[in-house]
């Protein structure tokens, strides 16, 4: 059961679950606050953490707002979409044979049945995107394993609406975000060293900060431009 607290002009949805650590989360896309806490904390204990992060929230609130997003996608012809960074026109070709898309230098050519819906080119979209994701990750580990010196045994692809990837240390599994396929292939390598990582540091800490630095030491830049461009259109909750 959540509980409401409110400080600063900012509410905050306070969670309790059977944890060792407390969670702060600012989710988009217009800066909702989340705090995930060990059931043992009290309220008091809660409330003087959110306020010494105060400014970070704020923070965190004014990048989400003021984020340019793309408008929503229709998925006609001459519509703009993204394939690892590098712009392409959507060409929408009907025919009566199986649903597909293929790449070309400047076209992304979705072939579609006649009379198929937005709703469905839309899905066609994203499934194509997770396949994309799914076929540039096994080199990325194979490339990254005997460098960190951890082992994933476990990869997942999906849609995320808060994170580009998540780390399940217990699983040696790693969950990465279907929209990295739109984003440049560096971007890509730096979530999946960044999650690999937390096999070996579980906290975004100066010990997890100093691995980067290690493996990839532009890691910073390469995150300013994956989290610059703008954000996909959502149909948020």
């Amino acid at each position: 059961m959540a509980t409401r607290l409110e400080f600063g002009g900012i509410a905050v949805e306070v969670v309790q679950k059977d944890i060792k650590n407390v969670h702060l989360s600012v989710h988009p896309p217009h800066g909702r606050v989340t705090i995930s806490a060990p059931r043992r904390m009290s309220l008091d204990t809660i409330r003087v953490f959110a306020v010494s992060r105060l400014g970070w929230i704020r923070q965190q609130q004014a990048k989400l707002r003021g984020q340019d997003r793309e408008p929503p996608r229709v998925l006609l012809d001459r519509e703009s979409h993204y394939v690892w960074g590098k712009r392409y026109l959507l060409k929408l070709v009907e025919a009566d044979a199986p649903p597909s898309i293929e790449l070309t230098p400047r076209m992304l050519v979705m072939h579609v049945r006649p009379g198929t819906d937005a709703a469905k080119r839309r899905v066609l979209l994203e499934d194509w995107y997770r396949e994309q994701v799914k076929a540039a990750v096994p080199p990325l580990v194979t490339k990254w394993e005997p460098v960190l010196g951890v082992a994933v045994r476990r990869f997942f692809v999906q849609r995320m609406k808060t994170k580009w990837g998540s780390c399940s240390p217990a699983r040696e599994a790693i969950r990465l975000n279907t929209e990295l396929a739109r984003k440049a292939p560096d971007c890509l390598e730096y979530i999946v060293v960044h999650e690999m990582a937390h096999l070996l540091v579980r906290r975004h800490d100066a010990q997890f900060g100093a691995l980067l630095d290690q493996c990839l030491p532009h890691w910073r830049h390469i995150r300013e431009d994956l989290n610059a461009g703008p954000l996909s259109h959502t149909n948020w909750p």
